[in-house]
């Protein structure tokens, strides 16, 4: 072998190896979306849930209209919230309001025992399980996508072509260790 044939050989797998790292950064980057586009999924369906609830809720706690408006206005900001951070916050408001609603609940023995509202209750810890699992999910997307972008040499390649890191999307942890206030 000739000098030329070793400087070939080389070449071509730096090539088959930046060929690689730059399907995998797209690869990785796609997964994301993906990943995003389930949490969206289980966030539009407790949207849709909500407003079966507050129905249910109306009848049986006249006098509870605040928590009910702030289940509305939080279901709002939630759904119209633009960017990672806005939409984290709007779905912590959210949470908390629908705990706020449900800790109400416990008060009126007639709509714990509401078959409707039971189901719906189920329903919507269903979705905030699936929720989770699917952030959980982004979440370790992202960090693998994020991963690859801050390492060496693949991070060459990610400034090369400008791969941009990914948000996570997380939850307050101040709001998660708050109890739910009620006040009556």
């Amino acid at each position: 072998m000739n000098a030329t044939t070793i400087i070939l050989i080389v070449v071509g797998i730096i090539l088959l190896w930046l060929v690689y790292v730059f399907n995998s950064f797209i690869r990785l980057k796609y997964r994301a979306k993906e990943a995003w586009a389930d949490i969206e999924i289980q966030l539009k369906r407790r949207y849709d849930l909500i407003p079966n609830v507050v129905e249910t809720v109306k009848g049986y706690v006249r006098h509870e209209r605040g928590t009910l408006e702030k289940v509305t206005e939080a279901r709002t900001k939630a759904m119209n919230a633009d960017g990672l951070h806005e939409k984290a916050g709007a779905e912590n408001m959210l949470s908390n309001t629908l705990k706020t609603l449900f800790a109400v609940s416990e008060n009126y023995p007639d709509l714990k025992a509401n078959a409707n509202f039971l189901d719906l209750q189920r329903e919507l810890a269903d979705t905030e399980n699936k929720i989770q699992a699917a952030r959980r999910f982004y979440n370790g997307q992202v960090l693998e996508l994020n991963t690859k972008i801050e390492t060496f040499p693949s991070n060459i390649i990610a400034r090369t072509f400008n791969f941009q890191k990914a948000e996570f999307f997380e939850t307050k942890e101040e709001l998660e260790r708050e109890p739910v206030k009620v006040r009556f």
